[in-house]
């Protein structure tokens, strides 16, 4: 396996698996959408993404990270925010080694942490992610307010 970090002509390579992401969570938007959304990140810097390939240079998986900082913290912290390994491919280490890489970006990037989030029911994902050693968080609770649903006042 080969993982290598995804410039702007590799996003055809990951946008099969992009698209099963987004099916999996319940999100089917024309692939268009999928790869504009993906270019303006890397074009302005504001993600990094790295992707698996089998031996016969197949993508196989893909980890999208962004960066974040924490107040409390005084530091940078990288968000671990979408990862995603085709079914043919699981259970071969893709996943492990593709979470490696956003922990050695983050080393490189010198955060703090990593974060991460993932659905309740994605079992199979809280088990990979708790045999690499990170926490479910019992400190903060999480909130989400849709900009879409809520008015402005000011």
């Amino acid at each position: 396996m080969i993982i290598n970090r995804v410039t702007m002509s590799d996003i055809d390579d990951i946008l099969p698996l992009f698209s099963q992401y987004m099916f999996f969570y319940g999100v089917e938007l024309p692939k268009n959408q999928y790869i504009e959304y993906l270019t303006a990140r890397l074009r302005e810097q504001e993600a990094f993404i790295f992707a698996a390939y089998d031996e016969a240079s197949n993508p196989v998986g893909f980890v999208l990270n962004y960066q974040s900082f924490s107040t409390v913290e005084l530091g940078k912290i990288l968000v671990l925010n979408d990862l995603f390994v085709d079914p043919d491919a699981r259970n071969q280490g893709v996943a492990n080694r593709l979470i490696q890489c956003s922990i050695e970006l983050a080393r490189g990037l010198n955060a703090v942490r990593v974060d991460l989030g993932t659905a309740k029911v994605n079992f199979p994902a809280q088990s990979v992610y708790e045999k690499i050693g990170f926490v479910k968080d019992t400190r903060f609770f999480s909130y989400s307010l849709s900009i879409n649903d809520h008015q402005a006042v000011c």
